[in-house]
């Protein structure tokens, strides 16, 4: 059941998805916290069944009805907590619309985990649950364009992200709002 809920997500994380589906279903260490909680409230209904049915008296059921209890806060209560820790994707670091299509939002995000930054660039277009997202492509030290410094409207319909070595351009098609392939110019 959780992974007919996270596929429309899964789907919904490349390039061209639509933003709300993602922002919604592309959470699988909430949905496998949200699915091993329900086992385990099915699992302790159970439970709960058989005991009412026999005497509560005996040390084995004690012993059982405890354990299950054990095992579903030590497994499934971790589980949704840490998904809800987790938060969003990174953090923001810049935010432009396009000044001649406010529905064309240029966004760049820190998503590493470590001290080192790593640079998503993301052009969203539309609004509300029609909303897509066009990955422009992930800066970091390692990769051979050089540390991200920037990224901007350049132009009618056209981004511009600035690294340390080179200089990545993208036209955006004003109907749909896709982007065209880069083309890179070396600083």
């Amino acid at each position: 059941m959780t992974l007919l809920a996270y596929l429309p997500g899964c789907q919904a994380s490349r390039s061209g998805g639509l933003v709300e589906v993602e922002r919604w279903f592309n959470r699988p260490v909430l949905l496998i916290g949200a699915a091993v909680l329900l086992i385990g409230a099915a699992v302790l209904l159970i439970v709960v069944s058989v005991v009412v049915e026999f005497e509560f008296r005996s040390r084995w059921s004690q012993i059982g009805f405890a354990a299950v209890l054990v095992a579903l806060g030590f497994v499934g209560l971790p589980i949704a907590l840490l998904s809800f820790a987790m938060g969003e994707d990174g953090r923001a670091v810049d935010r432009k619309a396009d000044p001649n299509h406010p529905d064309h939002v240029l966004t760049a995000t820190d998503i590493a985990f470590s001290i080192d930054p790593v640079y998503r660039v993301e052009l969203l277009t539309g609004s509300g649950w029609s909303a897509r997202h066009w990955d422009l492509g992930v800066w970091e030290e390692a990769g051979g364009r050089g540390f991200f410094k920037s990224a901007k409207w350049s132009g009618a319909d056209e981004i511009t992200v600035f690294a340390e070595k080179e200089t990545t351009v993208f036209t955006v098609d004003p109907v749909s709002g896709r982007p065209s392939e880069p083309r890179a110019v070396a600083r």
